[in-house]
């Protein structure tokens, strides 16, 4: 896997990249502020990687203690967090209901000490609402989330699939061998000294004698 300075050059090198194509696609440049911001925040902060004590992980500060349990619940490159889309939109979720239930509560904390003069539930239900007003800018902010976090994906999986590429050549492999690798042959069964049968010694077969002879040798000799 490439390591965290690999990935922030990728997301470094690759933003002019997003910046023009945002911009030609859309001539809008709040939009392509926030296409390229999103993926700038992405690419350093918001990634797959998150799921494991990474530089990702680490530049949370004393806020990374919020993705510890998100940490315990995923295993390292798994769909949920590296697959495509999936990742990006568990992440959003993950975050947004910590914000959500942390700006409730200081809400609440607010309306105990008369500083509201709506009820917290209501003024919740209004930003909510907002989101509905900007999908364009909603739209803007997921896409280059996404990229981001696929950027650093994608470097991942053509990491390793270099990786295998490079032990099947060393080890002589063809390219048959490559799309369909041959099966281990089985080793063949070694019979050892102890396990050899012993065959009984074979008994000679017993001849029979000539009955005429032993006719002539039963006879007295005559006097």
């Amino acid at each position: 896997m490439p390591s965290g300075q690999t990935h922030d050059r990728i997301t470094l090198w690759s933003l002019p990249f997003i910046a023009g194509l945002t911009w030609s696609q859309t001539r809008s440049s709040h939009l392509t502020f926030l296409v390229t911001g999103s993926f700038l925040f992405s690419g350093l902060m918001f990634g797959p990687d998150l799921d494991i004590d990474s530089q990702q992980f680490q530049r949370w500060g004393m806020l990374r203690c919020f993705w510890v349990p998100y940490q315990k619940s995923l295993r390292h490159r798994s769909f949920l967090s590296h697959g495509p889309f999936i990742g990006t939109a568990l992440r959003i979720l993950y975050l947004g209901s910590g914000i959500g239930i942390l700006g409730f509560l200081g809400l609440m904390v607010g309306q105990y000490l008369g500083l509201l003069t709506q009820e917290p539930l209501e003024i919740f239900q209004n930003n909510l609402r907002s989101l509905s007003n900007y999908p364009r800018e909603s739209i803007a902010i997921y896409l280059g989330l996404e990229m981001g976090a696929m950027s650093h994906s994608f470097s991942d999986w053509s990491n390793s699939f270099y990786k295998e590429f490079s032990k099947w050549l060393k080890t002589g492999a063809t390219h048959k061998d490559i799309i369909a690798p041959p099966q281990p042959k089985k080793p063949r069964r070694q019979v050892s000294e102890s396990s050899t049968v012993e065959l009984p010694p074979i008994k000679p077969k017993r001849q029979k004698q000539n009955s005429t002879t032993v006719k002539k040798s039963s006879r007295r000799p005559k006097k």
